[in-house]
């Protein structure tokens, strides 16, 4: 009975402490005073919930909690007759401390929750997060990573020197706000996930005792006052939380208290547990947003007042954005405001003749070079400057430079393009740049110049930017393409400076690249600007932090290599949100391109080529000396017609190799592009399918060939043994002899004639070797190279086909059969290898395939 006395007591004493709260936050609010009639516990219990509910749910802007706290709900109180939450003051010089530091799951999870709700009740901009981790080394915070990335959050403070520092940047804000304007003033919300040594912890407390004016609110977990014979400093407005086997203890809060004898609240409570994740990530997009829609400057601002009107004889000039003050950071000797209203202009010049770009996914550097790109085509017309862009992630980061369907303008200052560029067409590239550094190393020679602003204005050469954004993948492994590729990069970056050839490599991850071990800091010591984005501090030299708490929106530029102490804290504008203005002014350089511009060659490494499209098919007409077989597109810059001359010389046949569908669809653009160059009647077209998966493409191959007049005959496997036959004893005209799948005719053809022991295979090969001098080719789909061989009577033969559009062979293979020890391919789909033994050409393609075609392997 004791026992259940006690309880009962206990429980009037929390129905009691819980009118008193309830009063309170009615006169708070301005409420009607509660009718005097007394309640029922259930009914009172009824009552608080309500609204406790009611005033700890976060409305967004609704005080600044700097001047008044705002009630931030810590748990809910347990009791006979139910449960009801419980609220604390926070902001507005009111604190919280726990006896019990983070390393207790629950502190951790409270300390979360308390730091987002305090942040989702303030308006956007209105309360920072500094953190002190010492019991977790920063993992505490891990769960409000969005907050880090939306600029709310700093990155915590877990050794003793960061610790000191953050300290001494928290009174500077502390000084600084009692000097401020209420309205100007951004409260600083110090979360310590344990108590730090004695100096440090006095100095939190001083912040405690500081006052509404100071915009401070401290939580601080593990404070020591309950331990034996421990002394510490006292708290000033703070509310303090006991914390017992499964419940907290909620003091009486500074000016408001829970009881009328200072015990606190009388009923137990549960403490809260960590938000939701997914509400982490909605309030830091919005607070992102709003920080981007309010502090980022205006994208018309980086343009200049006239368009074309600089010259780029000694560099390249463009504003990046607004520099200023940056976050707190562990060495930051910065306050943790700061104005960001300098215009920053960066240059392409000597000094500074490449740029190295570090950042995450999703960290901006789309937007950031979306910016650069703009920023110097308003500047400079395309006399003065020529623009080379490569993406190589999935994205569709300068789709907008070039023409499409929806929008014919383009960036008239783009040369090539290159969306989801295959590595083979960045070192394409990479190519082209150095054979125009050579080019321009001539021109100067002829001219007794050293420079590109000393050369005479008639024969001014524009500076080139060439932008590769995610070039690591670029060098990925470690194979002749990466290796090639950094041979080059090594070069462009030493010379370029010298010929107005600039480089600007950005990726996520400047470590793990293979084909870099050793050449590294020969290459990357040529990029004396470097831009750290959010995550890419990796770009920087390894002592410089400087880029570690940036939110997004914002970049640290340094003019050293990324030596410390060169670093300028900006923030750029969202081109994505500028999308009508980027529009407008994409148009207006348009229409003002000099007469005659071309398109910017553009390579789009998702798309099928389709031969329909090729204007090299579009200029095809009879009478050419050399009838040409089109197969697909060469990966190179200008995205060059990957074709076969099918001439008089021996084994000027083509084979297409794999056991890929669209080896048919090749064979249908190389049928259909000979058919362009003979008039109707002056070429015999032999086609035979031998496999049902090519009976569409044959049948459209057909009436095609119909429709412009031409004669076509199929022919089943018994007239195809036949055909050759009659070929090899006496061919008769020019004559193109078509198979889809070649190799299933092997029976037939193996078969020997029980008079002259003379197989089908004989007469092939006799045909293979002789048919280009009397006018006839044949143009066949093996489905295995193997089998190919095996007609061609071995690889000793395999001139006899010279012509050879391999799609899913692998390399090892091919290369057995090509007889060449150092083959670099790797099958893919909508990817082939062209192989012409004749003019030792192997070069990547895209080959032709109809409507409707899907990547090879998705079928």
């Amino acid at each position: 009975m004791g026992r259940l006395a006690s309880a009962y007591g206990q429980a009037v004493t929390a129905h009691r402490a819980a009118r008193v709260h309830l009063d309170t936050a009615r006169g708070a609010l301005g409420a009607v005073p509660p009718p005097t009639s007394p309640a029922g516990g259930s009914d009172l219990v009824a009552r608080l919930a309500r609204l406790g509910g009611t005033l700890a749910t976060p409305t967004p802007g609704a005080t600044t909690v700097t001047d008044a706290p705002a009630a931030v709900r810590v748990g809910e109180a347990s009791t006979p007759d139910g449960g009801f939450p419980v609220l604390v003051p926070l902001g507005g010089g009111h604190h919280l401390a726990l006896d019990t530091d983070a390393r207790d799951p629950r502190v951790a999870a409270l300390l979360r929750a308390l730091v987002l709700r305090l942040v989702a009740t303030a308006p956007p901009g209105h309360v920072r997060v500094a953190g002190i981790d010492t019991a977790a080394l920063g993992a505490t915070f891990g769960p409000l990573r969005p907050l880090l990335d939306a600029g709310v959050l700093d990155p915590p403070a877990s050794t003793d020197a960061e610790v000191t520092a953050l300290l001494a940047a928290a009174e500077r804000h502390a000084r600084a706000a009692q000097h401020a304007e209420p309205h100007n003033r951004q409260l600083l919300l110090v979360v310590a996930t344990a108590a730090p040594p004695p100096r440090e912890l006095a100095r939190l407390a001083a912040l405690t005792h500081a006052g509404p004016a100071a915009a401070v609110c401290v939580l601080l977990a593990g404070h020591p006052s309950r331990l034996p014979g421990e002394t510490s400093p006292p708290l000033g407005g703070t509310t303090a939380i006991r914390l017992t086997e499964g419940y907290a203890h909620v003091g009486d809060p500074a000016g408001t208290p829970f009881s009328a004898d200072g015990q606190g609240l009388a009923a137990p409570v549960r403490l809260d547990g960590d938000p939701p994740p997914a509400s982490v990530r909605a309030l830091a997009e919005h607070l992102g947003t709003a920080a981007r829609r309010t502090e980022a400057l205006p994208f018309a601002d980086l343009l200049p007042e006239r368009r074309w009107a600089e010259s780029a004889g000694n560099g390249l000039r463009t504003v990046i954005g607004r520099a200023g003050s940056g976050p707190l950071t562990a060495t930051a000797n910065t306050s943790l405001t700061g104005a960001f209203d300098t215009p920053l202009t960066v240059a392409f010049d000597d000094a500074t003749p490449h740029w190295l770009v570090g950042g995450r996914t999703g960290a901006g550097k789309t937007v950031f070079l979306l910016d650069v790109l703009y920023g110097l085509a308003a500047r400079y017309s395309p006399a003065e400057l020529q623009l080379y862009l490569l993406d190589f992630k999935e994205g569709v980061s300068f789709t907008e430079f070039v023409p499409t369907g929806r929008d014919p303008s383009w960036l008239p200052h783009a040369r090539a393009v290159g969306i989801e560029s295959d590595r083979e067409y960045g070192l394409a590239v990479l190519r082209e740049l150095r054979r125009e550094a050579q080019r321009r190393a001539t021109t100067f020679k002829r001219h007794g110049v050293t420079k590109l602003a000393d050369l005479p204005p008639a024969n001014a050469l524009p500076r080139i930017v060439a932008v590769i954004d995610e070039f690591h993948v670029l060098l990925a492994g470690n194979d002749a393409l990466a290796r090639e590729s950094v041979d080059l990069l090594e070069e462009l970056a030493r010379k370029g400076r010298s010929y107005g050839v600039h480089l600007v490599l950005a990726s996520q991850s400047m470590t793990g690249i293979e084909a870099l071990y050793g050449r590294a800091e020969a290459i990357f010591g040529q990029f004396a600007l470097r831009v750290a984005l959010p995550g890419g501090g990796g770009v920087l030299d390894p002592l410089n932090d400087a880029a570690a708490a940036l939110p997004i929106g914002s970049a640290v530029v340094n003019t050293a290599a990324g030596a410390v102490g060169a670093d300028t804290v900006l923030r750029f504008p969202d081109a994505h949100a500028a999308a009508a203005d980027l529009t407008a002014l994409r148009h207006e350089l348009w229409q003002a391109r000099p007469p005659g511009s071309r398109a910017p060659a553009v390579f789009k490494g998702y798309e099928a080529a389709r031969v329909e499209d090729d204007p090299t098919f579009a200029g095809l007409r009879p009478g050419g000396r050399r009838p040409m077989a089109l197969v697909g597109r060469t990966v190179d810059v200008h995205g060059t017609t990957a074709l076969f001359l099918m001439d008089s010389t021996p084994g000027r046949h083509l084979a297409v190799v794999g056991t890929a569908p669209g080896g048919a669809d090749v064979l249908r653009a190389a049928t259909l592009s000979l058919a362009r160059q003979h008039t109707p009647g002056d070429a015999r077209f032999q086609l035979a399918s031998l496999v049902s998966a090519a009976d569409p493409v044959a049948d459209e191959t057909e009436a095609a060939l119909r429709a412009a007049g031409h004669p076509v005959h199929r022919l089943d496997t018994a007239g195809l043994r036949d055909r050759i036959a009659a070929l090899a004893a006496e061919p008769s005209g020019r004559e193109y002899l078509v198979v889809f799948g070649m190799d299933a005719a092997a029976p037939v053809l193996a078969a020997a004639d029980p008079v002259t022991f003379r197989s089908g295979l004989d007469d092939l090969r006799t045909l293979l070797r002789h048919g280009p001098a009397q006018g006839v080719h044949l143009l066949g789909w093996w489905r295995g190279l193997r089998r190919l061989a095996d007609d061609l009577g071995g690889t000793q033969n395999r001139d006899d086909v010279a012509c050879l559009v391999a799609l899913n062979v692998p390399g090892p293979e091919l290369a057995l059969h090509l007889g060449v020890h150092d083959l670099a391919y790797t099958p893919r789909a909508d990817r082939a290898l062209l192989v012409d033994r004749h003019d030792q050409r192997t070069r990547l393609i895209v080959p032709f395939a109809r409507d409707g075609h899907e990547p090879d392997g998705e079928r």
